[in-house]
Order: structure tokens, then C-alpha cells, then sequence
């Protein structure tokens, strides 16, 4: 079982590391759902552990909807992860129907060289998820799919989820559930679902809240409910 931890800051992701963090999704605007760290803490985060770093590139929150602009800034975004030596990107864009932007994407996937790609939570957004998932998974690139099952909480997408897993068990994708996962319910969604992979935020930080650090108790609460499905 992989847990990926979001860190918004150098000591965030030590944390997450020293209590058991098998991955690390970094950002920064973390109540804004995450956007693109600083050129900085993407440099120091990636010099102080050892763990895989998965950064976010989303320039802004307004939308999953990007400009010619926007697009300079992602894909030199990207070009500045690979030089750091982050092990993977986050990033996902829709057209304005709501379908998988195809033409951004391809653009991604040739600045990708070699890091893992995960395409992030843009996808519940889609107007058809299992259509946008069979598109995502025309692209070797793409490594992860971040995703709550088209729902708020990923306990509401299960079924969701669940079919999502299915679908990418022969291919090169792994599918991340994230979003209102707990260290309550995590045990037996995973049962449900049968995914391998898991996404914690705000459910591992002091009072649940998205501005705290990171909860050494929730840390460990959490593995002992991991344990029995690695």
C-alpha cells in the first residue's frame, strides 16, 4: 500500500517522511485544492528527503481551463521540475466542455522525460469520468490518476473508484483515491475499492485542518490501518 502525503513546505516533508510517508505530493495554495510550489521549496524539499516527490503544477485556481499563457508557464514549470530531479508531476486540464484537453496533454507528456505523471482530481470534474478515463489511458506517460470517483469524498465515489481500478489493472496506470479518507474509514474503503494507493491532506494534519502541520498521531493511526494491506 502507498500512502502519498501532501506537503506544502520543507518541513512538512520531513515530517511526512520520518512518520511513514511512502510519497510526497507537493504543493503550495493547499486550500485552494493546490497549486505550483515555489521554484525554492521545490529545490530544498527534494535535497532534504529521500522519498518520491510528485509536484503540483497548476498555475492558478480559477479553473482546469488553460490559456496559451497559462500553457508557457506549465510546461516551463515542468521543464524546472525535471532539472530539480522531482520524481513526478501532478497536473490535469479539461477543455471548456468538460472533456480531457488532449492537445495540453500531449504537450505535458513530451516534457514529462521519464518522471512519473499523475493526471490530478481535474478528471472528477469531467463531464463523462469513465470516457476521460479511457482517454488518459491512451497516454503511457500517465503513471497515476488522483481521483475522489467524480464525487466530494472519495467514500461517496466508491463504486466509482472501484470500476476505475478495475479498468487500469493492465495497464500502466495506478489509481490514487484521495479526498475525505480518514484514519475511520480508510480500512474498509480500501477493502471496497482495492486500490493500492492513497492520498492523505487535511485528514493527516492537527484538527483535520489544511493550514495545520502534519499530526505524528494521526501518522501513526493511520500506518497501523495501512499495515494490513501492504
Amino acid at each position: 500500500m502507498i500512502l502519498e502525503v501532501i506537503a506544502t513546505n520543507v518541513k512538512d516533508a520531513i515530517d511526512a517522511q520520518k512518520f511513514g510517508a511512502n510519497r510526497i505530493e507537493l504543493v503550495s495554495g493547499i486550500a485552494e485544492g493546490g497549486l505550483t510550489p515555489s521554484y525554492s521549496t521545490i529545490k530544498n524539499v527534494i535535497n532534504n528527503v529521500t522519498i518520491p516527490v510528485h509536484v503540483m503544477i497548476r498555475p492558478h485556481s480559477r479553473s482546469f481551463t488553460y490559456d496559451q499563457y497559462d500553457e508557457e508557464v506549465i510546461l516551463s514549470d515542468i521543464d524546472i521540475c525535471n532539472e530539480l530531479g522531482a520524481n513526478g508531476i501532478v497536473f490535469g486540464a479539461l477543455t471548456k466542455e468538460k472533456s480531457i484537453d488532449e492537445n495540453l496533454l500531449r504537450k505535458v507528456c513530451n516534457h514529462t522525460n521519464g518522471m512519473n505523471f499523475t493526471f490530478h482530481r481535474a478528471i472528477d470534474e469531467a463531464n463523462d469520468i469513465i470516457a476521460a478515463l479511457h482517454i488518459l489511458n491512451q497516454y503511457p506517460e500517465i503513471t497515476h490518476i488522483l481521483t475522489s470517483g467524480g464525487m466530494n469524498s472519495a467514500i461517496d465515489g466508491e463504486e466509482v473508484i472501484k470500476q476505475m481500478n478495475d479498468l487500469t489493472k493492465q495497464s500502466n496506470i495506478k489509481i490514487v483515491a484521495g479526498s475525505g479518507l480518514s484514519i475511520y474509514n480508510v480500512a474498509k474503503f480500501i477493502q471496497q475499492t482495492n486500490v493500492n494507493e492513497v492520498h492523505f491532506g487535511s485528514g493527516v494534519r492537527k484538527n483535520q485542518s489544511s493550514i495545520e502541520k502534519i499530526d505524528s498521531y494521526m501518522m501513526e493511526k493511520l500506518i497501523e490501518q495501512l499495515k494490513d494491506h501492504n
